[in-house]
Order: C-alpha cells, then sequence, then structure tokens
C-alpha cells in the first residue's frame, strides 16, 4: 500500500490538473458560444445561396454547358477534404471524423487523394497509409471566407484540371452541445437534383417535384452568373463546414474538460478517503508500537 505522504503527492497533482481542465471547459465554452453563433449567423446566406443555385440550374441547358463545376464524369480519382481540429483534448472528435472518412473511402474504388485541413486529421490519414497532397493548419479562432479561400481553391483547381474527379467533404456536422456528427458529403461536382448527398444540403430548400421551373430572365446570362456564384459556392460550403467543425471540436472539447474535471474530483475524493485510512493505520501503527514499548518496560521494571 502507498505511504501517505505519497497518497497527498499524488492528491496534489491530480487537484493541479483539475485546474487546467476547468481552465481550458472555461475557454472552450466561450469559444464553442462563439462558433456556435457564426454557424446559425451563416446557415441563412447559406439557404439563400442553394435558391439562387437551384433556379439557375432548373433552366434549359444542360449542366455542364452551364459550368464546368457541374460536369459529371467517371471517378478515377477520387478527392477528400478532411476538416479536423489542430490540437487535442477533445474527446473522440478527431479520431470519429477519421473513422467516418476512412469508412466512406473503404467503399470506393477508386484511389484517393487526401486534402487536409487539421494537423490531427492529417497525422491520423498520414498513418493510416492515404495520400497526402494538400494540407491546410493554423486557421484563425474566427476565421473567415478570405481564411478557407485557399482550401476552396485548391478543391477547385484539382476538379478543373482533372486531378480529382469528384471531391468529397468530410467534417462535423454541429447539432448542440452533446451532440456533433461525422458526415462525408460531396462538394464537387454540384448536383442541383440530388441534394441529400451534396455538402451544406440540410440548408437548402428543395422544390417540389410538382413545382414547374419559373423562366426567369438573367440579366448578365446565367452561364456568366454561374461563372461568379459557383465558386464562390463553393468557397462558402468549405467556410460553412469550417464553421460547423469549429462548434463541435470547442463543444466537444468543453464537455471533455467537463468530464476530466468531474472524473479528477471524484479521484480526490477516493485518495483522500485513501490518505485517511494510511494516516490512521500508520498512528495504530505508532501507538502500537508505544504501547509495547510501555508493556515490554514494565516487565523489565517488574522483574528488577
Amino acid at each position: 500500500m502507498a505511504s501517505a505522504r505519497e497518497i497527498r503527492r499524488r492528491i496534489k497533482s491530480v487537484k493541479n490538473i483539475a485546474q487546467v481542465t476547468r481552465a481550458l471547459q472555461a475557454v472552450s465554452a466561450s469559444k464553442a458560444r462563439r462558433a456556435q453563433e457564426a454557424v446559425l449567423a451563416t446557415r441563412a446566406y447559406a439557404q439563400a445561396a442553394w435558391k439562387i443555385l437551384t433556379d439557375l440550374a432548373r433552366q434549359v441547358g444542360a449542366p455542364s454547358e452551364l459550368h464546368p463545376l457541374l460536369e459529371q464524369r467517371p471517378i478515377k480519382t477520387l478527392g477528400v477534404v478532411l476538416i479536423s481540429g489542430d490540437r487535442g483534448l477533445c474527446g473522440a472528435f478527431n479520431y470519429n471524423l477519421v473513422r467516418a472518412a476512412v469508412g466512406f473511402l473503404k467503399t470506393q474504388d477508386a484511389p484517393v487523394k487526401v486534402v487536409s485541413v487539421g494537423r490531427k486529421g492529417r497525422e491520423l490519414m498520414w498513418r493510416r497509409g492515404f495520400r497526402i497532397v494538400r494540407e491546410f493548419s493554423g486557421l484563425p479562432a474566427a476565421p473567415s471566407v478570405v481564411d478557407v479561400r485557399a482550401i476552396a481553391r485548391a478543391a477547385i483547381d484539382g476538379y478543373l484540371s482533372g486531378e480529382f474527379d469528384m471531391v468529397c467533404l468530410v467534417y462535423a456536422e454541429f447539432i448542440n452541445t452533446l451532440i456533433q456528427r461525422p458526415v462525408v458529403k460531396r462538394l464537387l461536382p454540384l448536383k442541383m437534383t440530388e441534394l441529400e448527398t451534396q455538402a451544406m444540403s440540410h440548408h437548402a430548400v428543395v422544390a417540389r417535384p410538382e413545382q414547374a421551373a419559373i423562366d426567369y430572365i438573367y440579366e448578365p446570362s446565367p452561364r456568366e452568373i454561374l461563372d461568379v456564384i459557383i465558386p464562390r459556392f463553393t468557397e462558402l460550403q468549405i467556410y460553412q463546414a469550417v464553421l460547423e467543425s469549429l462548434a463541435s471540436e470547442h463543444s466537444a472539447r468543453m464537455v471533455a474538460m467537463r468530464n476530466a474535471s468531474e472524473s479528477a474530483q471524484d479521484l480526490v475524493g477516493t485518495l483522500t478517503l485513501r490518505y485517511n485510512k494510511a494516516r490512521q493505520q500508520g498512528i495504530t501503527s505508532e501507538l502500537l508500537d508505544i504501547a509495547g514499548g510501555a508493556e515490554a518496560l514494565s516487565r523489565a521494571t517488574a522483574r528488577a
């Protein structure tokens, strides 16, 4: 059994760790609140952008003729944009994202190239033998569209050049503070008729089949509008996914640090009980030693 001194040292160590986890919990709670507000603020814009795109795509003309990012071709190489965190201490958040990505990729026959956003995802995918073609990390705590433009450019240029025949987006969809759902959605090509598999599709207003397409008159032409809107909308999808993942990561870290703080308090209680027992046992042993010595002294005096 450990001595009282060793237990007391361990109690002090656990209390120090609990102070750190409580501080991280408070910081993550503040960041999670701001990230959640950013996610909710951009969803209305994403919904409006979806409506414009669906109206444009329903106009007369083949998708490939409207814009090359709408063109569908045989999948010879699959690109995956994986959005994870740069740091740990957030429970199974990063592992769940990688597990969802790997589970999806096992069902695909085409070779895979990974564009990683976040150091943790890059490390986990590299250990599993996937090819990392581009990597991004160190995004600001409150990123803007400009901060994710390079990520969108990598996906768009890779698709237009033929490096990728399809680009998928893997991110954590923010449901609430306790639930973050890893999802795998298609980023490119955009398919307005298959919204359920498209990234950010849960923000789309899906037109009912019985609704006839309204013949809008656009100025300039739909092609010119799509040349501007589709790249920006691709940026928006990635930006929204980054915000969703940030809100999910901070929420997961807040919950993990809260659980760690509670576990530390429980451990301190258990160690305190063991310390009291060890201390009581030591006192009892000392009392027995004193009593034994007094008894031996009295017998020696009696014989004398």
